[in-house]
């Protein structure tokens, strides 16, 4: 293992930067294109925003915008906010961050936990509306002395950050084999200066962005048409508007993904590669392994991103219940007890049975005939007791005459009766209690049974 901080650090800013580049090898299903990811999440504040915060706010430090006791107000989707407030606690500033009500809450305690404060606002707002993120950040920064808007969607210092540290990092943790760098645009920071760095040392390198379907940015940037967006689940990427901070000479491409697919990799990613990743970064990985696919080249070299870290999204991705409310993860199969008549080891069709006038010795080669061990004893369509082949046995050797006896004269209790539809979890007590059987009603007929023998074998498949 290589050595790495081997000298103590002034302070945490100066861990900003220099993530590693991993490469995936499972979530890739078989493609020979191999997929790095920068793991963003190993900066200081778990996201590929370090970077900008600290930037941003240096900036305006050295333009004279933000003196000391000065506070940064900015609009955020949680991971710039934490960002700046990180940097804003070393540095003795206040932090004010306004962000959709559609983010986590696992955001929002974390901005507070560095000392920031929060104010929510909807969503479902167009982007001139007083009550959007944005505006509120900018009338917040107003009427507060002392007080810079960061302004990460029309800031320079955003993409001149990227480009200075993130495409650079890039270009030599590859060695600049590089061939496809996947990215998204929140603000449009990271796709730009990075685009622009590879670019500089490879014209041929692509830049593709992906962006979450309802954003208006890959309709824009694939039709020239800005449209009216829709809204979507993944957060902190994607957007109703064109940033200034987005440069789009600079993309060769631009695809658009679900929310669904992007939460399954998501998942997929932290399972299979021990990567605990959010949403977006589930979205890249998808688009990254899709293009991967595409080339089935194993000389080339995709790059795509790990945004932020996966635990800010416990109550969302990772929640098993939000993920199927959302239609996003299939609810799990119950096997019901029609399931469990139609796939048990048994040689007779349907519902063996005899009436409760018939004589016992009748009763006796219908179990031993049939090799069956429970037999209901049926009037008129409805179970009125039951036999089991060990007790009936027992009591015959005990007393013989009984074989010409009716079989009313030696039956137990009716089997208990279950609708086919029901889940077949409802057998399990019955089964394990009395009785030694379960018939299966559909409607008002009897089309199966089922016994602790069939239970038993299925457990053991």
């Amino acid at each position: 293992m290589s050595q790495r901080h081997l000298q103590p650090y002034d302070s945490i800013l100066d861990l900003i930067g220099w993530t590693p580049l991993v490469r995936l090898h499972r979530v890739h299903d078989g493609s020979v294109t191999p997929v790095y990811a920068k793991c963003e999440f190993m900066g200081p504040g778990g996201s590929i925003k370090d970077r900008i915060g600290l930037a941003m706010i240096e900036a305006a430090e050295a333009d004279g915008s933000l003196k000391p006791g000065g506070t940064i107000v900015e609009a955020t989707g949680g991971n710039t906010g934490l960002a700046l407030a990180m940097a804003a606690s070393l540095k003795g500033y206040g932090c004010i961050c306004t962000m959709p009500d559609k983010m986590s809450s696992e955001k929002v305690k974390l901005l507070r936990a560095f000392g920031a404060e929060v104010v929510i606002t909807p969503t479902a707002v167009p982007p001139d509306h007083p009550d959007h993120y944005l505006q509120k950040a900018r009338s917040i920064t107003k009427e507060t002395p002392g007080a810079v808007m960061a302004n990460q969607f029309y800031n320079q210092a955003n993409p001149d950050a990227h480009y200075a540290t993130t495409g650079k990092e890039i270009w030599e943790q590859s060695g600049g084999r590089v061939t496809h760098f996947i990215a998204s645009a929140g603000t449009g920071g990271t796709i730009t200066g990075v685009g622009r760095y590879l670019k500089e040392q490879n014209p041929d390198v692509r830049i593709i962005g992906v962006d979450p379907m309802g954003s208006m940015i890959a309709p824009f940037f694939n039709t020239g048409e800005p449209i009216e967006g829709a809204p979507y689940k993944v957060e902190g990427v994607g957007n109703d508007k064109i940033p200034g901070t987005l440069d789009l000479d600079v993309v060769d491409e631009y695809r658009s993904l679900e929310d669904g697919p992007a939460f399954r990799m998501a998942r997929r990613v932290s399972r299979e590669e021990g990567l605990f990743a959010g949403g977006s970064a589930g979205m890249l990985v998808q688009t990254a392994v899709d293009i991967a696919r595409e080339i089935e080249d194993p000389d080339a070299f995709v790059v795509t991103l790990i945004c932020d870290w996966g635990e800010r999204y416990l109550s969302k991705a990772y929640d098993d219940d939000w993920m199927r409310e959302n239609g996003f993860l299939e609810r799990p199969r119950r096997d019901s007890v029609l399931d469990v008549v139609e796939h048990k080891d048994s040689r007779v069709e349907g519902v063996v049975s005899v009436e409760p006038s018939a004589p016992v010795r009748v009763a006796l080669a219908a179990l031993t005939e049939n090799d069956i061990g429970q037999l209901p004893v049926m009037k008129d369509g409805t179970c009125v007791g039951s036999l089991t082949e060990s007790r009936l046995m027992a009591r015959i050797i005990d007393d013989p005459t009984l074989l010409d006896r009716p079989t009313e004269t030696v039956m137990g209790p009716p089997f208990p009766v279950l609708d086919a539809e029901v889940e077949s979890a409802r057998l399990k007590p019955l089964l394990a209690g009395d009785s030694a059987a379960c018939l299966v009603r559909d409607g008002e007929e009897i089309i199966g049974i089922v016994t602790r023998y069939d239970i038993v074998s299925a457990l053991a498949r």
